[in-house]
């Protein structure tokens, strides 16, 4: 049992990073030689399958998706605590569809945190390209 589960993880991993030919076999330099192609060859027979796999169990992490989206910028410029203030803050207004209806979501954040999301976004969207 366990060697298909390496078995596994080994398709997983080598398709999901996208590894040439050469990269796949390097991973696989412990197994004798007609093991190694008896398994690239089925991971070249297969490879379009199993990244058609890997894409929709990741769709299938969230049934959500962004149909539009408006933001704002402004800037606060005071507060109940202190008098003076100068924050710059980003109002996001996403509409989501989930199950066939749209919700509104909206999001303040300062910069910091808009500097996270974007991060978050950028490499969510790095895997994502790796993928295809």
């Amino acid at each position: 049992m366990e060697i298909v589960e390496e078995t596994a993880t080994y398709f997983k991993t080598t398709v999901g990073k996208n590894l040439s030919d050469e990269e796949a076999a390097q991973q696989l330099n412990e197994l004798n030689s007609s093991y190694q192609e008896a398994i690239i060859k089925c991971l070249k027979a297969r490879k379009e399958e199993i990244r058609r796999a890997l894409v929709e169990k990741i769709n299938a992490i969230s049934s959500a998706q962004l149909q539009d989206f408006d933001w704002q910028l402004k800037l606060a410029l005071s507060s109940d605590k202190i008098s003076m203030l100068q924050i710059p803050l980003l109002n996001l207004d996403l509409d989501v569809r989930e199950n066939g209806e749209i919700k509104p979501v909206s999001i303040e954040m300062n910069k910091e945190e808009l500097q996270n999301l974007i991060n978050a976004l950028e490499a969510a969207n790095k895997f994502v390209l790796q993928l295809k």
